[in-house]
């Protein structure tokens, strides 16, 4: 993929890359955004369309799911239709969810709106977001805090989804918290006028529309098996075997198209170099965490406690803090530290955190309980998204950035979803402490995962190593 002259190499671009970077960031946010406001909206939700805590977590969980599934299709369209046409589109299909999910009667429009609608908008506008920050970002350092400055808003989406959502929902109603998306997404489509595609489309470009359809039931039939843990064991395996079984069927098709000299879904060699790898695993683990730990600890404080949508909110403004904190900090650690070091400093505080979550919360009637934890819990997030972010990134030529990337945001929203098809299904089985202590415990186990993957990230001499010698 070539790189057209932009403000970084002296050539004209379209626009200045600061018109370009406000909407882009503005797009991720609202995208977190959407992935856990709805977490404090557990009780409204349940009680205006008569469902439940699982017909809420299941809501979320498809949202997820959606974006995961349909992300690395979405960025493969980018080629074919345009990285600009791909975002318009994206934005206006999330728009109309948003609008279809403040009007819902009941969950199942709920879905149509919030989960499919705005999850395939998702899946449209969020490769676009990231090749295009590739694309007008041409030097490393300029690049790097782009990417730094998006995933900060993605990862601030995600930690003040509850506050925002609270505050809108105790003031107004759980309604108003879609228009107020369906609101940024007009926004963010006035201040994208100005962004134009620095490469011309390709309408010829093939694609893998069958590798695209056994991806997305794949990785469905995986969450499946996973929500269905607490209704019947047999079906859960069946469902996660059979889900594996049609991975390994996509990989296997993606080999015999790269046989025989055609363009699969998804190239193999991105799978082949360890740094990228362990690149993602750090971000799966991480997205996991995060959006398990939203989940669990705002179902328990609304369903158990009897906290309001106001009071979780600001119960969660602690973790906004810390990752806040931490982001704007992110590019002074990153000149003085190796991203090992940062992903290994992030994975034991959020580790930390989720230990401090179960030490003060038990048996604490109090609303500042899980406020030392979760701070915790959003410093470590904030020094870690972006260092992961940027091995993997760095890890491929140009060419690659637009597969790749991709294929990064489609591995952390697989781990959004599972986040919270894992530790929900462990939580809303027996909504208790035993089961809200399950939970967390499983999501400090995944975080230990992860500190054990970040640990075997190289470190910055042997990645420059790796970079030169390509």
């Amino acid at each position: 993929m070539a790189v057209p002259p932009g403000p970084e190499t002296g050539g004209g671009a379209p626009q200045a890359p600061r018109h370009v970077l406000v909407p882009l960031a503005l797009a991720q946010f609202i995208c977190s955004f959407a992935g856990s406001n709805m977490n404090v909206m557990i009780n409204d939700i349940s009680k205006d369309l008569d469902t439940t805590v699982q017909g809420v977590q299941l809501a979320i969980t498809i949202f997820l799911l959606v974006m995961a599934a349909l992300m690395i299709p979405g960025g493969k369209l980018t080629d074919r239709f345009g990285r600009k046409r791909c975002l318009v589109a994206g934005l206006a299909v999330y728009g109309v969810g948003a609008l279809l999910s403040a009007a819902a009667p009941g969950l199942g429009v709920l879905i149509l709106g919030n989960s499919i609608l705005e999850g395939v908008g998702t899946a449209l506008l969020i490769p676009p977001v990231y090749i295009l920050t590739t694309l007008y970002f041409t030097d490393t350092v300029a690049r790097a805090r782009a990417f730094g400055a998006i995933m900060a808003m993605g990862g601030i989406g995600a930690a003040a989804g509850p506050l925002i959502g609270g505050l809108i929902t105790s003031g107004l109603s759980w309604r108003a918290a879609f228009v107020f998306q369906a609101l940024v997404i007009a926004v963010i489509v006035v201040l994208g006028r100005r962004i134009s595609d620095p490469l011309p489309p390709d309408p010829t470009r093939p694609f893998d529309t069958g590798g695209a359809v056994l991806s997305a039931a794949g990785l469905t039939l995986v969450v499946a098996g996973t929500l269905a843990a607490d209704d019947n064991g047999w079906l859960t395996l069946g469902l996660l075997v059979l889900g594996a079984a049609v991975l390994a069927w996509f990989f296997r098709r993606v080999r015999a198209m790269e046989r025989a000299g055609a363009e699969p879904l998804l190239s193999t060699s991105l799978f082949r170099d360890r740094t990228s790898n362990l690149g993602l695993v750090t971000q799966c683990l991480q997205w996991m965490v995060l959006m398990g730990v939203s989940f669990v600890v705002s179902a328990y404080l609304q369903v158990v406690r009897g906290y309001n949508a106001i009071q979780t909110g600001v119960v969660f403004t602690a973790a906004t803090v810390g990752l806040l904190a931490s982001s704007l900090a992110a590019e002074r650690f990153a000149k003085r530290r190796t991203p090992r070091t940062l992903v290994t400093t992030g994975f034991a505080l959020t580790v930390a955190g989720i230990g401090t979550l179960l030490a003060l919360a038990h048996g604490s009637p109090s609303v500042w309980a899980s406020v030392p934890g979760l701070l915790m819990i959003g410093l470590g997030l904030g020094v870690m998204l972006t260092p992961s972010v940027n091995v993997v990134q760095s890890s491929f030529p140009e060419e690659q950035q637009g597969e790749i990337s991709g294929l990064s945001r489609s591995v952390s929203n697989l781990g959004s979803s599972l986040g919270t098809a894992i530790a929900g299904t462990i939580l809303v089985a027996d909504l208790a402490f035993g089961s809200y202590a399950a939970a967390l415990i499983v999501l400090a186990v995944l975080g230990c995962g992860g500190l054990v993957a970040a640990t075997l990230l190289p470190g910055q001499r042997a990645m420059a190593g790796q970079r030169s010698g390509r």
